[in-house]
């Protein structure tokens, strides 16, 4: 909870522009605007949006290439036709220096949306707010930075650390070159092909992690977690909902598994070597594959498969836990 609550300063700022965008009556109308952008060397865009999709790709013409489809809807006081030709005359973007700044003054977007698709080079630093729209950001080095209020995060083809934070919405980040931490107060949180390591916060929503290089530490407090291709570090804690893990402790490897209400299913090789400590407050502990028993009791196991390594700890109060063999 601690993390979603560092989160929600900056959302709510966002979450008032998008409310008060969208509470405007009468008639509407379009407009758009475009901009290029000379640059040398790596740079960093900052973009905000109260309302409007946002799509930025990485590209290897050594400029910033910005196109706008703004909706301006109008009320009593306001005219939607002389909206749009104010912010298309002056647009919200602005150069200092090796950093792009866009959409930085939220007075002016009320009862506007403005939806962007921008090309970048990929030697490029991106750090996104969007208080209501969907963020789909690919191809460049990063780090990367999005929030959003309501909407969804798409990330790929990023080379350094990911930071992904959305309070309604679904995350997806995949074939990443660094570390990702991914937050999620409702919507499912997608993370796959992942050079570094995984962080996940999901409150409400499932948090599915794959091919992992790193180490993985994932919460839910309802919702079920799935791990595929562990072969380091695990830590889960959910508190309803079934937890997976697939993958190989190895000889060093920890895994430390919690879940309150809901089964836990570990998938690991029969070749492998690590020691299981299991409890199970109420039901029951199963395995499939071979193991040697050290101690065993009727809700909780002791045992090693080959010659120990790893720890593997695994605990839940009202669920079943099975171990068994990988495909």
């Amino acid at each position: 909870m601690t993390g979603h609550r560092r989160l929600a300063t900056p959302i709510a700022l966002l979450a008032v522009s998008a409310a008060l965008g969208a509470c405007g009556e009468g008639s509407s109308t379009t407009g758009s605007f475009t901009r290029t952008l000379s640059v040398t060397g790596p740079i960093r865009l900052e973009l905000v949006n109260a309302a409007g999709d946002v799509v930025i790709n990485g590209s290897a013409d050594g400029k910033v290439h910005v196109q706008a489809d703004v909706r301006a809807s109008g009320i009593s006081f306001s005219n939607p036709q002389q909206r749009i030709n104010e912010l298309v005359s002056n647009p919200p973007v602005e150069q200092k220096g090796d950093t792009i700044r866009i959409g930085k003054d939220l007075t002016r977007l009320r009862n506007i949306t403005v939806s962007y698709t921008i090309e970048v080079p990929q030697e490029t630093e991106v750090s996104t707010n969007v208080a209501s729209g969907s963020q789909t950001i690919r191809g460049v080095r990063g780090p990367v930075k999005a929030v959003a209020a309501s909407g969804a995060i798409h990330v790929e083809r990023i080379d350094r650390y990911a930071q992904l934070s959305t309070l309604s919405g679904s995350i997806d980040a995949i074939d990443m070159g660094d570390d990702v931490r991914a937050s999620s107060a409702s919507g499912n949180v997608t993370v796959s092909n992942v050079k570094g390591d995984v962080n996940i916060n999901a409150l409400s929503g499932a948090a599915r992690v794959a091919k992992l290089g790193g180490r993985v530490e994932a919460t839910t407090a309802s919702g079920s977690i799935d791990v595929q291709g562990a072969k380091n570090d695990v830590k889960i804690h959910a508190a309803s909902g079934p937890v997976s893990v697939q993958g190989d402790p190895g000889t060093n490897s920890y895994w430390n598994l919690n879940t309150v209400s809901g089964p836990v299913r570990l998938s690991v090789p029969q070749n492998t070597n690590f020691h299981l400590s299991a409890e199970a407050v109420s039901g029951e502990i199963r395995t499939d594959i071979p193991i040697v028993i050290e101690e065993q009791g009727k809700h909780s196991l002791r045992a090693r498969m080959g010659d120990g390594g790893g720890r593997v700890e695994v605990h839940t109060v009202t669920g079943e836990i099975r171990l068994s063999g990988a495909v």
